[in-house]
């Protein structure tokens, strides 16, 4: 019985590091939204327009308080408030299809889109 009480930490301290590099390999994606009227999506500095489906972190930086960034596509919703600022980040896994992002009160004018295939 004693044998088996020290493994259970040596698996457990496997389980948690295997999970964290999975997490700190995902790529990461820059989403932008304000000041002024613009809003946009990077990989490092490129616009995306293409992805490979697959595990990403998304940090979008809300600079301004009218605007909000909005994400959809394949089992992906998810936005940032219209009152708030600053700093959100999102753990997604993108899948093959269309994404489009908006600013909701502002959708006809700022609005993007990407394919993952």
């Amino acid at each position: 019985m004693s044998r088996r009480l020290w493994a259970l930490p040596v698996v457990v301290a496997l389980a948690i590091g295997g999970s964290v590099a999975v997490a700190q390999g995902a790529t990461t994606l820059n989403a932008t939204v304000g000041p002024g009227f613009t809003i946009g999506m990077k990989k490092g500095s490129s616009k995306v327009t293409s992805l490979r489906a697959g595990s990403y972190t998304i940090k979008v930086s809300d600079k301004s308080n009218i605007h909000n960034f909005h994400l959809t596509g394949p089992g992906v919703n998810k936005k940032t408030s219209v009152p708030s600022t600053g700093t959100t980040t999102w753990n997604v896994t993108l899948k093959k299809g269309t994404y489009r992002f908006v600013c909701d009160p502002h959708a006809q004018m700022m609005k993007g889109s990407f394919t993952v295939h």
